[in-house]
C-alpha cells in the first residue's frame, strides 16, 4: 500500500473541486475540470476503494454502527479550502453519522489528507481523528 500515492490522490481531487467551484458553468473549461474530477475519483476507488471501505467500516463498528457505510468518495468533503498544506472545512462537508455519544450533535465523518485520516466532525469547534492511514 502506497500511503503517500493515496494522499497525493486525495490531494489532487480536493484541488481539483476547488477549481470547479472558483469557475461558472459556463466557463470553457468546467467541462474537462469535472470530467477530471470523475477521471480520479475513478482511479481512487480502484486503487485504493477496497482499503478505505476497510477503514470506514472500522470507524462505522466503533463509532456510529446505526450508520451505513458508503462508497469512500462521498466521504471526501464537496467544497474546501485550501491554507497551506491543510484542508479547511466545515460541519457542511462529510457523511452524516449517528454516533450514540453525540446524539443532541449533528456528526458527520470526511477524509482528508497531510495525513489521510478520517475525521469525526462533532461540530463546528470540535473534531477527533479516528483513523489514520498505515
Amino acid at each position: 500500500m502506497n500511503i503517500d500515492k493515496l494522499n497525493q490522490d486525495i490531494i489532487a481531487i480536493l484541488d481539483n473541486k476547488i477549481a470547479l467551484a472558483g469557475i461558472d458553468y459556463s466557463s470553457p473549461d468546467y467541462d474537462d475540470l469535472e470530467e477530471s474530477l470523475h477521471d480520479k475519483e475513478d482511479a481512487l476507488m480502484q486503487d485504493y476503494g477496497t482499503y478505505l471501505e476497510e477503514a470506514l467500516h472500522e470507524v462505522h463498528d466503533e463509532f456510529c454502527p446505526d450508520t451505513d457505510v458508503l462508497l469512500p468518495i462521498a466521504y471526501l468533503p464537496r467544497s474546501a479550502k485550501r491554507e497551506g498544506n491543510d484542508y479547511i472545512v466545515t460541519i457542511a462537508d462529510g457523511v452524516y453519522v449517528e454516533v450514540d455519544d453525540y446524539a443532541s450533535e449533528e456528526t458527520k465523518l470526511v477524509i482528508l489528507p497531510n495525513p489521510t485520516r478520517i475525521e469525526l466532525m462533532i461540530d463546528t469547534n470540535q473534531r477527533e481523528v479516528v483513523w489514520k492511514a498505515e
